[in-house]
């Protein structure tokens, strides 16, 4: 075997307080936060003079983790269109099983959070919908069915 697990996913944000408020709010667990800075760190992704802050976050179950990265040097590029359409290519979501994905959405507009699409089913076995939250962040949720 060459896979134990899947470790966590990165997303580098800008507004690292209000991006965790968002997945904290969505049921994550804040297990740390510390600056991250060094040759080491720099040598793993390939850029000089890094500074930055990161956080890390973990589902109820202890099984995923979303690492959320500010940088302070060098400064973060904006990907273009901002607010990329679902057919972009690259990473365009994370997907999260939820108990209630109503009550979730709500929560989660609260936070600025709007509905990419609507909330669909999907045959007898889950409601499905994507989210954009704060930085254009886009989570999946899916209430299974049942």
């Amino acid at each position: 075997m060459t896979i134990r697990r899947m470790d966590n996913v990165l997303v580098v944000v800008d507004d690292l307080d209000a991006v965790i408020t968002f997945f904290v709010e969505l049921g994550m667990e804040l297990e740390g936060r510390s600056p991250l800075e060094g040759r080491w760190a720099e040598r793993v992704i390939g850029l000089e003079n890094v500074k930055q802050e990161i956080a890390m976050l973990r589902t109820p179950d202890g099984h995923g983790r979303v690492e959320l990265a500010k940088f302070h040097k060098p400064v973060a590029i904006t990907p273009e269109p901002k607010e990329a359409p679902s057919n972009t290519l690259g990473l365009r979501r994370i997907m999260f099983t939820v108990d209630d994905i109503n009550d979730v959405i709500a929560r989660l507009r609260a936070h600025g959070a709007e509905l990419v699409g609507t909330v669909e089913r999907f045959q007898d076995s889950y409601l499905l919908c994507y989210v954009r939250g704060p930085e254009g962040i886009v989570i999946g949720l899916a209430e299974q069915l049942g």
